[in-house]
């Protein structure tokens, strides 16, 4: 059976820990990365009414994108929901492990789906993560009749990735020296003597949460008994983390027609908007959740409409007749992202069983 270890590994390589913001919880709320998995279920909050459906699905890993915890708690006496939430999970030896503004923040979460919902071409980061060194770069040498079998091993493990391109790599070739020492096992040269070797030097660039494996894969493929190497943390912008997401239209519509667009794939009962601008719309901004702090971002980018949630009465003024803003509810913005989670678990786990919860955990209620 899979362990928790293993299930968790597999979506923080998806959205690493440390992309989250400052003020979140990502990760195992409750629960023991030793256990064995005997279900995962899929929701956007955690609530009493989920671990419910998931005690009765035969699941003890609940992954949801909103944490049950944002802040310290003095006491756990049941009081209120979120302590009986973790009471509850306690009880029934129920994981529960949150994947919020990490998954935020990477091309193929939340706002990629949003940005696929509304069907936009040429998307890209809206606003680069700039605050966390996400990026390095490996320096290393390797004969040259090695360069190609090694290089392709780290292409293969996530070396030279950058924004839509990959296998992004500098060689040089030049000459190697070393002289083998007694207790060595040298695969040329011999003990004593100084060797020369011709050999490339590679460069490339790396998302950090690879190092690992890359290192693995460089020992492993690399000729040598003692590999020299450097890692250099760099500060690039890296321009495939970061908040919100931005894209064009196949053709330009009229505002009215992205206003119903919106309550059509969202499922919105009412949409919350700026003044029309009465301009066409071909360039969308968007951001899952709370975004409006991304405004100066979309307008930098010449947005014709930004997407997002809980807008204040007051900031729906600075539109200021240059894009439309749309506020269409904070669950509604982010309610596939369980779907999102499902599909994910779904393609890389077979051996236990996955499910999407059925409970709509919106806690925003209209009449109309």
């Amino acid at each position: 059976m899979t362990t928790l270890h293993t299930i968790i590994t597999h979506l923080e390589n998806l959205a690493p820990l440390h992309y989250q913001e400052s003020y979140d919880n990502c990760g195992l709320i409750t629960g023991n990365k030793l256990w064995l998995c005997t279900g995962a279920l899929t929701t956007l909050d955690c609530t009493e009414a989920v671990l419910d459906e998931a005690i009765a699905l035969g699941c003890n890993l609940v992954v949801a994108h909103h944490p049950i915890v944002f802040k310290g708690l003095k006491k756990i006496n049941g009081n209120t929901y979120i302590e009986r939430v973790l009471i509850k999970a306690i009880q029934h030896n129920i994981a529960i492990y949150a994947i919020h503004t990490n998954l935020d923040h990477v091309v193929g979460g939340v706002n990629t789906v949003i940005a696929n919902k509304l069907g936009l071409l040429n998307q890209k980061i809206l606003a680069p993560k700039a605050d966390v060194c996400t990026l390095k770069k490996l320096i290393t040498y390797i004969p040259v009749k090695h360069t190609d079998q090694v290089l392709q091993a780290l292409f293969n493990y996530g070396l030279g990735r950058i924004g839509h391109y990959d296998e992004c790599n500098f060689m040089i070739n030049g000459t190697g020296t070393f002289r083998p020492l007694v207790g060595s096992n040298p695969v040329v040269g011999t003990h004593g003597v100084r060797e020369k070797v011709n050999e490339t030097r590679i460069e490339g660039v790396f998302e950090a949460q690879y190092e690992q494996q890359i290192m693995s894969a460089l020992k492993h493929h690399h000729p040598y008994e003692e590999v020299a190497y450097q890692i250099i943390p760099i500060t690039n912008t890296n321009t495939t983390v970061g908040a919100g997401m931005i894209g064009t239209l196949p053709n330009p519509i009229t505002e009215i027609q992205l206003l119903q667009l919106l309550q059509i794939q969202f499922k919105v009962k009412v949409v919350r908007h700026s003044a029309l601008t009465h301009k066409p719309i071909n360039t969308i901004a968007v951001c899952g959740g709370s975004g409006s702090f991304l405004l100066p971002n979309a307008l930098a980018h010449q947005a014709d409409a930004f997407v997002t949630a809980d807008y204040k009465y007051h900031d729906f003024f600075d539109a200021e007749n240059r894009l439309l803003i749309a506020d269409i509810g904070h669950y509604e913005s982010e309610q596939y992202t369980k779907e999102l989670l499902f599909d994910e678990l779904s393609k890389k786990f077979t051996t236990f069983a996955i499910h999407l919860s059925k409970i709509d955990t919106n806690s925003v209620n209209y009449f109309i």
